[in-house]
């Protein structure tokens, strides 16, 4: 494999960059991305093949939280390097076959882009020659209402993902939006976030000495605000 090759296979996109477009067959029709989710956070994530048994129990996975992740206006596009009847075959055999933690007769109502070219899976750096030169990775980027990536996650082939850690990423995420602050270690919805450290040294002074009502600080630098009344 020569240089210039590997560079475009392990080329990726950063967080705050534009979420390179695409449009392609999936099993929900075509899709031209990112104009088909304008307004819509997009969970993207690749899977290394049809028929394998971490992705089977990921489908499902994502496919029972599907309508959790639509109420958070949050959409789901899988990937793999495979045909549109190979991903046909499989979801419908998840369907009819699998059972898996009291998921059964499970349908996957999300798009899976048919990707036998790889198109898409280099432009995200989702094929990395040394792990598979012929497999995308387990990769998953949200991406935001403005097309911005915001969060890049790799698993090993492996490992399957934490969608409930996926779920909490983008409800953090949301909520940092909309109120300028953000999320401590470990934050689950309904504790006390971190409102934005003070820029000059009075509002620091200000910071260590407040007993404003709904706020408390650990120092001048790291102050949060109560979420649950406590």
């Amino acid at each position: 494999m020569d240089e210039s090759n590997t560079q475009e296979q392990t080329s990726l996109p950063l967080i705050g960059d534009d979420a390179p477009k695409f449009t392609v067959n999936t099993t929900q029709g075509k899709i031209n991305f990112p104009d088909d989710y304008n307004g819509k956070w997009v969970i993207l994530f690749s899977h290394p093949a049809d028929f394998t048994p971490v992705c089977t129990t990921e489908f499902m996975t994502f496919a029972n939280m599907q309508e959790e992740f639509r109420e958070l206006n949050t959409e789901l596009i899988g990937l793999s390097i495979d045909s549109n009847f190979s991903h046909i075959a499989w979801l419908r055999t998840i369907k009819e076959k699998m059972e898996y933690k009291g998921m059964k007769n499970v349908r996957v109502g999300f798009p899976v882009i048919e990707d036998l070219k790889m198109e898409v899976a280099k432009k995200y750096g989702m094929i990395q020659p040394n792990a598979s030169t012929t497999q995308a990775v387990r990769a998953t980027f949200i991406i935001d209402p403005h097309a911005k990536i915001r969060a890049i996650l790799y698993y090993p082939q492996s490992t399957g993902r934490n969608m409930d850690e996926i779920k909490r990423m983008i409800i953090a995420m949301q909520k940092t939006d909309k109120e300028h602050i953000a999320t401590p270690a470990n934050w689950n919805p309904g504790e006390d976030v971190i409102i934005p450290p003070a820029g000059d040294y009075d509002t620091a002074e200000q910071r260590a000495e407040s007993t404003e009502e709904g706020t408390y600080c650990l120092d001048w630098f790291i102050c949060f605000k109560k979420e649950s009344g406590k």
